[in-house]
């Protein structure tokens, strides 16, 4: 068994028992949850005996963390002011989240050990289903940890990636709920009249929420399912870490994405970035 697959329940998650019944059962499970809810938790995937650490090793970090607020929509997009008055994309939201980039997660941490790891990569590519995930080539987006502090939060969005793999570090003292519409919408329509009514908080029943713990890994169809995370409240800000892989190698994010996210771009993010899998708005 490698270093990196050490914080890992291995009993409840054998990614180093490829095939076996074990590791069978929990991507079946995976699936299945994906498939139904567009959300999959895989709860303690993190051993609780390393969950100490996991969360140090993100406190030391967070301060190196890039902070933005501004105002966005709900696409990341810049305002059209051509699009009808009551569009989503004309809805104002206040984003005020940070990330730590790859390049300043110390190679020795927990995540900057398991996000490269064969047989992580194999368990998750199983998951969701594809035949394979390749690491980015993006040396600040591949692997980073979000930050959101007392008073913040992550308004409602769509993700550019249609899976979404994330691990919960830190918990805050309240606040900080992952809610989420699942498959509000598909590769073939916007649906914008349901996102403006979830915006308006006329979501109801559709709107699901999620706390998850320390040590609990996400998996998510965020591409198609709107979603965001509630305000924190209270000094200790909620941690989580974002692993982003593709189907292709060699993908690197966009300059402009780049630098909202982590504010500085570096000589790679002028090379091939990813292929787009639809024509959604973003």
């Amino acid at each position: 068994m490698l270093p990196s697959l050490e914080p890992v329940d291995l009993t409840r998650y054998p990614l180093h028992e490829p095939g076996s019944p074990r590791w069978a059962a929990a991507v079946r499970a995976a699936r299945e949850a994906l498939d139904s809810d567009g959300c999959a938790v895989l709860p303690g995937f993190v051993r609780a005996s390393y969950q100490d650490r996991l969360r140090a090793e993100g406190e030391r970090i967070a301060p190196l963390a890039h902070h933005e607020s501004r105002v966005v929509n709900v696409y990341n997009t810049e305002p059209d002011p051509a699009l009808p008055a009551d569009h989503p994309a004309r809805v104002p939201l206040q984003r005020g989240n940070a990330f730590v980039a790859r390049d300043r997660i110390p190679a020795t941490g927990l995540i900057h050990r398991l996000y490269p790891d064969p047989a992580f990569r194999a368990f998750l590519a199983a998951c969701v289903d594809v035949p394979e995930l390749h690491e980015l080539a993006d040396p600040l987006a591949g692997l980073c940890l979000n930050v959101v502090a007392d008073g913040r939060s992550h308004p409602w969005h769509f993700d550019t990636n249609e899976i979404a793999i994330s691990l919960l570090t830190r918990a805050p003292e309240q606040g900080g709920i992952f809610e989420y519409v699942p498959g509000i919408r598909s590769a073939d329509a916007e649906n914008t009249a349901e996102v403006a009514a979830v915006l308006a908080g006329e979501g109801g029943d559709r709107v699901r929420r999620l706390r998850l713990r320390p040590g609990d890994l996400q998996l998510f169809r965020g591409r198609y399912s709107l979603h965001r995370v509630t305000q924190v409240r209270g000094a200790t800000a909620r941690h989580t870490a974002i692993f982003s892989y593709s189907g292709r190698p060699g993908v690197v994010g966009s300059a402009e994405r780049t630098r909202q996210l982590f504010g500085r771009v570096l000589p790679a993010h002028g090379g091939p970035r990813s292929v787009r899998v639809d024509g959604l708005m973003d």
